[in-house]
């Protein structure tokens, strides 16, 4: 596992997670992920020689840490601009403590994301010449 890719691809994860907070529409937001999940597997394919599901899986596990804290420390915020996300919230466990649903459900999202993430780089490692391939 090369660590410090997944660090580095997670950085998109951050800058989304601050974008979801106030100026990403719920609408459009799966348009932006789909753009980041065909960047990360392009550079995972790129990049590295083996592991690649792996890779990707868990830079989708960073992206959920940047964006469930973020969510959290900015709730006030997020709910504000994400009306239908939050009353989705209260047919959840827990829905009276709309912080503890999400700390919950953001590592089970980041899982399921992980899993798209991670088929994506495993694709692309088959479509794409190694830096090592090429040499």
């Amino acid at each position: 596992m090369n660590w410090k890719l997944s660090f580095q691809l997670s950085m998109f994860g951050l800058i989304m997670a601050f974008g979801t907070i106030a100026l990403i529409p719920d609408k459009i937001e799966p348009v932006f992920w789909l753009v980041i999940f065909v960047a990360c597997a392009y550079v995972i394919a790129k990049v590295c020689t083996r592991n690649y599901f792996w890779q990707g899986f868990w830079v989708s596990m960073l992206n959920s840490v940047w964006l469930t804290a973020t969510h959290i420390i900015f709730y006030k915020t997020y709910a504000a601009h994400h009306a239908d996300m939050v009353k989705s919230f209260d047919s959840m466990p827990f829905h009276e403590h709309h912080r503890l649903t999400q700390l919950i459900m953001g590592p089970i999202i980041g899982a399921i994301c992980g899993l798209v993430q991670g088929l994506f780089a495993f694709i692309a490692s088959k479509l794409i010449k190694t830096k090592a391939a090429q040499q």
